[in-house]
């Protein structure tokens, strides 16, 4: 009932303007792609309802790969298969780099200038090149491990400190204050570097809040004219957090600002890489606003996915015992039982991967992805998509087809052994990241981070399930929002692993 209660504050005002508009603009396109017929006024709302990812792969069967759902008074297109994705996110993704932009998000300072939403253009491209050819590099990111592989050692000692006093380990909560302080370390370098400072706890709790308010069904999003109402309060409450959050990353750009001018010696993180691009090209090439806004992006983007593949991670290998102790076999063997293990043993932990390429499989970290915008009149497979319109694609659908997946509901690791398919974008049957020119830019950390926290929490621990919960009893069921996200938050006793 949650979910529907959002539409009975404003109906008066939809009925009213529902019943100012004309047949001819309510059904100007006849060509879409099919759909199921909604109901007056909330179009298709009641039966996408609040799993749409399962609702919407069901209603694929139906009407076909490629269908028309309306949402409020919004048409919206939704891919579901590996040829539908292909034609969206590489055939004609020139056509399809618009973004639609939640309500939320607009009370972000300077978000039409995002690069998670700006639909194409000079600015996105600039941003973009400088991701791939600055950031992301893998030269980037191995000169910044140091700092990652002192982040493990942290997280080690705070699992370690809850074995020694026989407390459970919320895995969600760890990982995600883990990530965080993987991801300001290598942004920000030594600034952040101590995890109690106060700057970090409040930047976990911003995120934590923006992620929780744009996650919600928000009205102003199915029905655009009542925008300007902010009927649920999202976007004033949201716009609080968006504003600390952007006043705490200019007090760290400030800080080295400041120590830069005083000569201090040059971290290379990504924010000194940052401010070298705006010092050599000057401030029209990316400016203070750029910045704030590109580490706000890397920021929402990294922590929230990152943190719901590992319970994921978790969770499954919890569950199937059989594989937890195939991971453990390998670490044993490859790393030993003396050390940590280091980014630069991932090569060589073949079965971890697969483990972690099962896990972005079956659990989709963003089961739609990212929707997509129509910046012109397309035609796909004889149907017209208008300018404007809004795509979604389904990777959550698409990870289960059983014309590409043996068993496509079981964990198996085992068949990305041997295997070419990656998360790369080149195989459409596995699109975790997104695939195109709209790729999400930091899947080579992304991926870095979540190997490196589930092969040492493997390998230092073993791990129990509180209230001797059995494997086969575990609760696997999932809750959707801007994440794929475990409904039954994952908590876990550790305890002294054999191999250490």
């Amino acid at each position: 009932m949650e979910f529907y209660g959002f539409l009975l504050l404003p109906l008066l005002i939809i009925c009213i303007h529902a019943l100012t508009k004309t047949a001819k603009k309510l059904f100007k396109n006849k060509n879409l792609p099919p759909g199921p017929i909604g109901l007056p006024i909330i179009g298709n709302l009641l039966t996408v309802g609040d799993r749409p990812h399962e609702s919407l792969a069901n209603l694929a069967k139906i009407y076909g790969p490629l269908m028309t759902v309306k949402l409020g008074s919004v048409n919206i297109v939704v891919a579901s298969s590996t040829e539908m994705a292909k034609e969206i996110l590489q055939k004609n993704d020139q056509n399809f780099l618009g973004r639609p932009v939640p309500d939320a998000v607009t009370a972000e300072k300077g978000y039409e200038l995002s690069m998670a939403w700006l639909s194409g253009g000079l600015q996105w491209k600039k941003l973009r090149k400088i991701c791939q050819s600055q950031i992301f590099t893998m030269q980037r990111l191995d000169s910044l491990q140091d700092l990652r592989h002192q982040m493990m050692k942290n997280m080690v000692a705070r699992v370690d400190e809850a074995r020694e006093s026989q407390e459970t380990i919320h895995v969600g909560r760890l990982v995600f204050g883990t990530t965080l302080n993987l991801l300001s370390n290598t942004m920000f370098s030594v600034d952040m570097l101590d995890p109690k400072s106060d700057a970090l706890k409040e930047l976990k709790v911003l995120i934590a809040k923006i992620m929780e308010l744009a996650g919600k069904p928000n009205i102003s999003d199915y029905f655009p004219f009542l925008k300007s109402f902010d009927f649920q309060g999202i976007r004033g409450e949201i716009k609080v957090s968006y504003d600390r959050l952007h006043d705490l990353l200019d007090e760290i750009i400030d800080q080295r600002l400041k120590r830069r001018a005083s000569g201090s010696c040059w971290t290379g993180d990504f924010l000194d890489v940052l401010l070298d691009h705006t010092e050599e090209h000057g401030p029209d090439k990316l400016d203070h606003l750029d910045v704030n806004l590109l580490l706000m992006d890397l920021f929402i983007g990294g922590t929230d996915t990152t943190t719901t593949t590992m319970e994921w991670a978790m969770a499954e290998l919890l569950h199937n015992p059989a594989i937890l102790a195939k991971v453990k076999q390998e670490l044993s063997v490859e790393i030993g039982s003396e050390r940590d293990v280091q980014e630069q043993d991932l090569s060589r932990l073949p079965y971890l991967e697969a483990v972690i390429k099962e896990t972005m499989r079956l659990h989709t970290t963003a089961p739609l992805l990212l929707p997509h915008r129509a910046e012109a009149d397309v035609q796909i497979c004889g149907y017209t998509i208008p300018k404007h319109t809004q795509i979604l694609v389904n990777a959550w659908s698409i990870a289960r087809d059983t014309n590409y997946w043996d068993e496509p509901t079981k964990f198996k690791p085992e068949r990305f052994l041997n295997s070419e398919i990656d998360f790369r974008g080149k195989d459409f049957s596995f699109i975790p990241f997104s695939a195109g020119r709209r790729i999400c830019p930091g899947l080579n950390l992304g991926v870095r981070m979540v190997s490196l926290i589930l092969a040492n929490l493997v390998h230092k621990f073993e791990w129990k399930l509180p209230n001797a919960v059995e494997p086969k009893d575990m609760d696997m069921k999932d809750k959707f929002g801007i994440t794929l996200q475990k409904a039954e938050p994952l908590v876990a006793f550790p305890v002294t692993s054999a191999s250490c």
